[in-house]
């Protein structure tokens, strides 16, 4: 096994945003393939409509090891007590080296204790193993599509 990437995450700037934008449209590529829908709303965001999240939340993004290109981002915000997470992703030729699980423990340890909600597609079988690895349960479906769920998960730390 070889050792850790030692990666640098932290809060995005707005500077950031245009490779965070670039790099949201190309994570979720094999999103739109599994659905079969290239339609979807990360694929057709604008910058304009990503820096209005950076200033409604947070945004992460963790940088390769040298620090020369953000390869992976989350978002979250706060809304009743609770943290919603969206928009998780990593390059996928740095994907299933911890990445995911980093930017999500990096939420954790800044909002603290809390309750954390996420939602994926039914197809998405890679972060559903994913997200219940790291503690988040199964709350509800609803219909997506006629054959594919939104599928809701909480975990409460």
């Amino acid at each position: 096994m070889s050792a850790k990437l030692q990666t640098i995450t932290r809060r995005a700037t707005l500077a950031d945003l245009p490779a965070v934008l670039e790099l949201q449209k190309l994570a979720f590529l094999s999103e739109a393939e599994l659905l079969g829908d290239y339609n979807i709303s990360p694929l057709k965001q604008t910058l304009p409509e990503k820096e209005a999240e950076w200033r409604k939340g947070l945004i992460l993004v963790t940088q390769s090891p040298n620090g020369e290109r953000i390869v992976g981002s989350v978002q979250a915000i706060e809304e009743k007590g609770r943290v919603l997470v969206g928009k998780l992703i990593v390059d996928p030729k740095w994907q299933n080296q911890g990445l995911a699980t980093d930017l999500l423990k990096a939420l954790e340890k800044i909002f603290g204790p809390t309750t954390y909600e996420l939602h994926t597609s039914s197809k998405s079988l890679k972060n559903l193993h994913l997200y219940h690895k790291i503690g988040y349960q199964e709350v509800k479906r609803a219909p997506m599509t006629d054959s594919v769920d939104f599928v809701y998960l909480e975990k409460t730390i």
